[in-house]
């Protein structure tokens, strides 16, 4: 009795590898924001070699986030390790009543940033860069001005500096 291709058969087991493997990646717990993605060139003795640079954000949303700069053959193998470097570099940032603690202002190379904390429902008011930092780590309240650069990556580093450098009053008592 002949099956032919009815029966399932190899087919089916591919199938089943397939589903398996997808299983087994882990989902990981951060969203995930791409910034900038941006073709370099480094000039040879032959000619221009072409590759990818990634500027990635990923953040929890409960006060973790982080930042990613990598460069890669292709756009993907740039933000995967910009992923990856991102999730090295996280970072915890202290709110008080879904806003920020206290008004700081940052520069990061020609970028300056000022933020300052806001009522509750006031909501994110950022530009672009800085508001996808401030998103993914949980700040929901919070007015910010950027000066200076329009570089993106130096925005969301100078943001991700200046939420690092956030201190309530309890850390104070703490230290005390």
């Amino acid at each position: 009795m002949a099956r032919g291709r009815q029966g399932g058969g190899e087919r089916g087991r591919g199938r089943d590898r397939r589903r398996r493997r997808s299983d087994s990646r882990e989902q990981s717990e951060y969203d995930q924001k791409i910034i900038d993605i941006a073709r370099v060139t480094r000039v040879m003795a032959g000619g221009k070699r072409m590759r990818f640079r990634a500027c990635v954000v990923i953040g929890n949303r409960k006060g973790r986030v982080g930042v990613g700069l990598a460069k890669g053959a292709d756009v993907s193998m740039a933000i995967q390790k910009a992923v990856a470097k991102a999730e090295k570099a996280l970072i915890t940032v202290q709110t008080v009543n879904e806003t920020i603690p206290h008004t700081v202002e940052v520069k990061y190379g020609a970028a300056q940033i000022l933020l300052k904390p806001a009522s509750k429902g006031t909501g994110v008011i950022s530009g672009g860069p800085s508001r996808a930092v401030l998103e993914l780590a949980g700040v929901k309240n919070v007015v910010t001005k950027m000066k200076g650069s329009k570089n993106k990556v130096n925005n969301v580093l100078a943001t991700l500096e200046a939420l690092s450098s956030m201190r309530t009053n309890q850390h104070y008592a703490n230290l005390k």
